[in-house]
């Protein structure tokens, strides 16, 4: 009892009871965090960027790509950024990626998280060939589209008629005027961010969006036969395919087209 009731003794129990709550709810805190970091998909990388997983287990979080940057384009993450910390990102909207030719972020990291060699066309650097991300529109909200005079995303751009083009279209409801509606091409589109840096909307109606959001994935089991690649898929298929036989595969495309009776069937059958 005397031990028990030690005040020194009941003292550092306390401490040591207070300890553990602080280090349980550090734990709970971080761990909400890095599931936070981890959901904010949002984030736009320096030009030469590796994928987005490997990138943030292999940044050494050393600011030399920040540092390099003549504009300050890129910055270093924070915790309130709420993305994993200590890694160089950029916000088109506040300052977009100037493109630099000769890409001093990417030629000063020193792991190669920013590929250099990603950024070579025949061996010669070349900044266009960056894929920091991918300008999409809101049609709803873009003033071009809603029949406004509005050029400022492609004046903006740096590959102007390239990246981004205008397609002129008649205005239905005057018939008097044009839709001079802006297109990203996403073959040619750097992500640099000028054009969402330029709108002139309250929210900005193109933004820059990481290429896992923006772009979509066809998958292998559609075959475009006018593409080159999917010509010599195609040509190194086997040409010994069995398929199930049915009425329809046993009979000519113009037997089946005349098959009234069979096609009503099959929608009274539904």
């Amino acid at each position: 009892m005397d031990t028990i009731n030690n005040p020194s003794r009941r003292f550092i129990l306390q401490k040591l009871l207070k300890g553990l709550g602080y280090g349980a709810f550090g734990i709970v805190a971080w761990s909400a965090y890095l599931s936070q970091s981890q959901a904010n998909s949002l984030i736009l990388r320096p030009p030469g960027a590796i994928s987005e997983e490997e990138f943030v287990s292999t940044c050494i979080r050393c600011g030399m790509c920040v540092q390099a940057c003549p504009f300050d384009v890129l910055k270093l993450s924070t915790i309130s950024d709420k993305i994993s910390i200590g890694t160089p990102y950029f916000t088109p909207r506040e300052n977009e990626c100037r493109l630099c030719p000769d890409i001093p972020c990417a030629s000063a990291c020193p792991t190669k998280v920013l590929d250099i060699k990603s950024l070579t066309v025949d061996k010669k650097l070349s900044i266009f060939s960056a894929r920091m991300g991918l300008a999409t529109i809101n049609t709803q909200t873009c003033l071009a589209y809603l029949g406004l005079q509005c050029t400022m995303c492609i004046r903006a751009c740096p590959l102007a008629d390239t990246a981004i083009v205008l397609h002129n279209e008649r205005n239905p409801r005057t018939d008097m005027h044009a839709f001079l509606k802006p297109v990203v091409n996403p073959d040619y589109c750097t992500g640099c961010g000028a054009c969402e840096h330029a709108c002139p909307t309250k929210i900005a109606s193109i933004k820059v969006l990481p290429l896992s959001l923006s772009k979509g994935d066809i998958g292998s089991h559609y075959i475009v036969g006018w593409e080159q690649k999917d010509e010599d898929r195609l040509s190194g298929t086997t040409k010994d395919i069995t398929l199930d036989k049915t009425p329809r595969n046993q009979r000519s495309a113009i037997e089946n087209v005349n098959d009234v009776d069979g096609i009503l069937k099959g929608v009274y059958d539904e």
